[in-house]
């Protein structure tokens, strides 16, 4: 095992990196799991919070992010090393009363601290909140409890650490009501000493829930952030406590879902305990629970970003005009609605808003944050000499009204009101002396460390960082909240022994200063209400231990492997590869030869796919070695290469034979079909890739049968197919070059060929199972029994007969380009307007330029074709047992339908019996210069595409029961078609005019009239009302899954 030792990161790294890849080179990759496992195991403790870090991940962390995280963290390491710490020292001090005399039932005995000189305490009392004493020597307190007896001061009670790690901007890190402080100045120490024990402070990440360290006038201390991951909106609900979420997520989750009619599929959120309450909710109702890795916070990247956004435009705000922290929360939701408001690159320059509600925001309701402002406030007030308005001061919006949220800073009341006058030039915190709140500016007076938390009744009514002085500030008592106080009664419960038994604490200074006198004692403020007692920290749930959250694992779906190095760590797809390469030497594929006699040489590669079935699981792993046809030079190393493959109307066809008839029809496929053509040409291959013979490295591959990739490979395969059919007694047919058919006096069988995919029908049973077993003792072949999954199109035989269905293949085209979750359309395409060549902007991502239209008006009508393919998945064609063999076809044009360049669009539906077996929709070659022309040049194309299947039906040995029809709704194409008088002015259709006319005349078929709502081909020519598109997909006999099973069902 490789260890780091004194090897520097980069030293180390590359010394695995070196061995990895000889491993490789030799056979013997290393997978990205097993490297990183061997890089940790080398590392010491100092890289211990990486490794902890890595290993809590859930998915394996890349090389080259290794790499730099190890780096980051020698870098902090050499600082630390080169930076000595300062020794960790404690003080132990004893604390005497206001006076400098002896309490008591206390010890005069002299502290281990000089007394003479000594300052008064200069704290706060938490219940009264008056400076000078503490809890137990206030008046109130021992009014209220005068059996409560005084605290001992022992000389071990208050205590103190200091860790020095780096220059910082505070004194002392307080933690309220907490008997140990943080300090990293030995200067406030008097008395210290090192410390050698094992413990360690520990600083915890944060979450997504936003802390406060300033509790607001209301009582709140955190808020909570939702982000839609689409539109980028924010809902923001403050919070007193983090367990607040598990109440705020469920009506959010209603608002959502009421209000724009969409489901919550996913909730991402960081490590925060506060979201272990909701798992049971989330899981009851269907969504998804995504969470970040341990250490992770930017896995939830958008939520964390937008937090960030939010806190630093909220400050901004606070500290501009000068208002003070307490309200945080009008800040940060002002803030919240502004980002929902301000326009984003992210969305192609728009908002949130409009994003989300499709209108635009209405920017002339925004006003100043703070500024002075006059509220209409008549309805709240109490006679009619009372004040129609008020000066406050503009605080926000309101959520759910269209109105502006108002503060009046001298009773501290919030208005609301939709009348109001700005004036957006004056802000009233600003004229106000408000000491600031920050903890890095130095302060005046002697640090406080109160022994319990501040009550939130209290620290909503005054500000804990203000000066000795109360009189001496400009903001006046607000007489509203005395009065409000006083109005309520108070009782305190007895507290026990152990809360009520505060800290003293002694001044930290070292220089003895006089104490500070104020010219007059300040007011004794008013008693808030307190029904609960001491607010404790056990009261708050904080000695609880934070919980260890489970990490859940989920195996995720195999995925196709991109390259062999990581094909070659899977077992599977070694086990494939190695498959692949025993075919090719057993096929006697190719002879190895020096390099020199090569005249061209052609590169390889392994391609890797999934095969699956027509429920999405997985039928098997093919591994394939393609050879690089594009390095062939034609007439070199290849001449012909056009392949022939069975028509999809011919298989329709032979289907609705097979139903009618109740004929055996099997599905073969062929493995490595490509391999068993045999190569006219000389072509020079370079070894495959993990298999090079070790004998002869230099080698080169002189192929004798054809190999996947090579342009001739195809044609070579059908042409050794075919000779090997006809050669048993088939016939090729004359209609379809992939159709094979054998007549014997015992049976008559049919054989259909797309590349290596085989379809049979044949009458008789033994007759099947003969022809299989003389094609596997030529090819190898795998028999995949009954037809049921062939091209993407799903085979589902019942007792009245056959549904075929593209369920899979929809599926897959929708999860692929995205719209998996789509909202159906009724509609295919939207009837006004018309589509144009350079409609719409640019499409801004260049992948979805090149791979789709180029315009935001054309990738929206795809989408929204896309969504009516998600609702007409389980629609498909029902080929019932019991329809006539009789065709009939349906003809339509829409004449100018391109307005780019007035091209008109053909379209045609060919049934046999109830079964659409071809349709198509495609433009003409020419402008035509009327609707009847356009319509005729239809009409000969349905006419040449319905002789063609006529001729095939006719060689496979049936003939329609009655003569076909072609529907038309245009008058003059149904008399031209019958007119035996050539006109004059027919000549630009002559060529068409003959072909149709000559036809009819013959009786092959006939031309009749039918109306525009039964005109079926206006389905694939032109974009229809809804209406008009569904009654014409009503007459197309098209048929559902479900109806089917049911049906089935019903007759068994």
């Amino acid at each position: 095992m490789a260890s780091k030792g004194t090897q520097s990161i980069i030293t180390y790294m590359h010394s695995l990196k070196q061995t990895a890849d000889l491993l490789a080179s030799l056979g013997f990759p290393v997978s990205v799991e097993d490297m990183t496992d061997h890089v940790l195991r080398g590392l010491d403790d100092g890289y211990r919070a990486v490794i902890d870090g890595v290993n809590a991940r859930d998915t394996p962390i890349t090389f080259d992010d290794l790499l730099e995280k190890l780096l980051i963290q020698e870098l902090s390491i050499g600082d630390a090393q080169r930076q000595p710490p300062a020794p960790l020292t404690a003080l132990h001090a004893q604390a005497r009363s206001k006076n400098n005399k002896p309490r008591p039932g206390q010890s005069s005995a002299p502290s281990n601290q000089r007394t003479s000189n000594r300052k008064p305490f200069l704290g706060g009392c938490q219940w009264c909140n008056i400076k000078g004493h503490v809890l137990s020597d206030g008046s109130l307190f021992k009014k209220h409890h005068p059996s409560v007896p005084p605290p001992p001061r022992h000389n071990d009670q208050a205590q103190a650490y200091t860790v020095s790690a780096g220059p910082s901007q505070t004194d002392f890190l307080v933690d309220s009501g907490a008997t140990h402080h943080v300090t990293n100045d030995l200067a406030n120490l008097a008395l210290h000493h090192p410390y050698t024990g094992p413990d360690s402070l520990f600083m915890g990440n944060g979450s997504d829930v936003w802390t406060s360290p300033v509790l607001s006038v209301d009582g709140l201390r955190y808020y909570c952030m939702f982000v839609d991951h689409f539109t980028r909106y924010i809902w923001l609900y403050p919070m007193k406590l983090k367990s607040d979420v598990q109440h705020i997520f469920p009506k959010f989750k209603l608002l959502v879902e009421n209000f724009y009619n969409h489901k919550i599929k996913i909730l991402y959120t960081d490590n925060g305990g506060e979201y272990i309450g909701l798992r049971p909710f989330l899981s009851t109702h269907g969504i998804s629970h995504h969470n970040t890795p341990t250490h992770t916070p930017e896995h939830n990247g958008i939520s964390e970003r937008r937090n960030r956004h939010i806190a630093e435009t909220g400050l901004s705000l606070l500290h501009h005009l000068g208002m003070p922290l307490t309200y945080w929360p009008h800040a940060m939701t002002t803030a919240a609605c502004l980002i929902n408001r301000l326009p984003t690159h992210i969305l192609n320059h728009k908002s949130p808003y409009s994003q989300l509600l499709n209108i635009s925001p209405d920017y002339h309701k925004l006003k100043c944050f703070g500024c002075l402002c006059f509220p209409r406030i008549k309805p709240y007030a109490n006679h009619k000499l009372s004040p129609k308005s008020a000066m406050c001061v503009f605080v926000g919006y309101s959520a759910d009204q269209h109105t502006y949220i108002c503060l009046d800073p001298s009773t501290g009341r919030i208005y609301t009101s939709r009348h109001v006058k700005f004036v957006e030039n004056e802000f009233p915190f600003r004229t106000l002396v408000t000491p600031s709140s920050s903890p890095n500016e130095p302060q005046t007076t002697p640090l406080q460390l109160p022994v319990l938390p501040s009550i939130p009744a209290l620290t909503a009514r005054t500000n804990p960082t203000l000066p000795v002085a109360p009189h001496s500030l400009s903001i006046p008592h607000s007489p509203h909240l005395a009065q409000t106080s006083s109005s309520n009664d108070f009782n305190h419960p007895e507290p026990s022994r152990d809360v009520a038994s505060p800290s003293t604490h002694s001044s930290l200074s070292p220089e003895p200063q006089p104490p500070t006198v104020s010219p007059s004692p300040p007011p004794q403020p008013t008693i808030p209400p307190n029904d609960g007692g001491i607010i404790t920290r056990s009261k708050n749930n904080i000695v609880k231990p934070l919980e260890k959250l489970k990490l859940h694992v989920r195996p995720s779906p195999p995925v196709e492997s991109s390259t062999i190095t990581r094909a070659l760590c899977d077992p599977d797809w070694r086990f494939a590869m190695q498959n692949e390469f025993d075919a090719l030497h057993r096929n006697n594929t190719w002879d190895l030869v020096s390099r020199s006699s090569a005249p061209n040489l052609v590169g390889c590669k392994w391609v890797f796919r999934i095969k699956r079935n027509s429920d999405g699981s997985i039928d098997c792993y093919k591994a394939r070695l393609v050879a690089k046809g594009f390095h062939q030079r034609p007439g070199c190393d290849y001449t012909e290469t056009f392949n022939l493959v069975v028509k999809s109307v011919t298989i329709r066809v032979i289907l609705t034979l097979v139903v009618r008839q109740g004929w055996y029809v099997r599905q073969l496929d062929v493995n490595n079909a490509f391999l068993q053509g045999t190569l006219k040409e000389e072509v020079f291959m370079a070894q495959p890739p993990g298999f090079v013979n070790k004998h002869f490295p230099d080698h080169v591959c002189r192929l004798k049968k054809a190999l996947y990739g090579l342009k001739q490979a195809p044609r070579a395969w059908y042409t050794e197919l075919r000779a090997f059919l006809l050669s048993v007694g088939f016939v090729n047919s004359t209609d379809d070059a992939s159709l094979f058919i054998k007549q014997t006096p015992r049976a008559t069988l049919y054989l259909l060929v797309y590349v290596d995919d085989i379809i049979v029908t044949v009458s008789s049973s033994v007759e099947l199972s003969r022809l299989i077993a003389t094609l596997a003792a030529r090819f190898s072949l795998k028999d995949l029994g009954y037809l049921n999954y062939f091209l993407g199109v799903e085979v589902i035989p019942s007792a009245t007969g056959m549904f075929l269905s593209q369920r899979k293949y929809i599926t897959d085209l929708l999860y692929k380009s995205g719209m998996a979750n789509a909202k159906p359309a009724l509609t295919p395409l939207a009837a006004t307007p018309p589509l144009l060549k350079h409609s719409g902007d640019p499409l801004p991502s260049p992948t979805e330029y090149r791979a789709l239209k180029p315009s935001t008006v054309h990738w929206s009508a795809l989408k929204r074709l896309l969504r009516y393919l998600a609702g007409s998945c389980d629609k498909g064609i029902f080929i019932s047992a019991t329809a006539p063999l009789n065709f009939h076809a349906y003809s339509d044009a829409d004449w100018e339908g391109d307005k780019d360049d007035y091209i008109s669009t053909t379209g045609y539906l060919l049934y046999l019996g109830n079964t659409p077996i071809s349709w198509s929709s495609r433009k003409q070659r020419s402008v035509a210069r009327s609707s009847t022309e356009a319509e005729y040049k239809a009409l000969a194309d349905t006419a040449s595409e319905l002789l063609w299947v006529l001729s095939l039906f006719t060689e496979l040995g049936h003939i329609p029961i009655s003569s076909p029809v072609i529907y038309c709704d245009n008058l003059g194409s149904t008399h031209l078609s019958a007119n035996h008088v050539f006109h004059s002015r027919m000549k630009h259709i002559a060529l068409a005019y003959q072909f149709v006319r000559e036809n009819v005349q013959r009786g092959r078929f006939r031309v009749s009239f039918v109306s525009t709502n039964d005109q079926l081909a206006d389905i694939p020519t032109k974009p229809l009302l809804r209406p008009q598109f569904e009654l014409l997909i009503s007459k197309l006999h098209f048929s559902s899954r479900s109806s089917n099973l049911r049906e089935d069902i019903n007759n068994n």
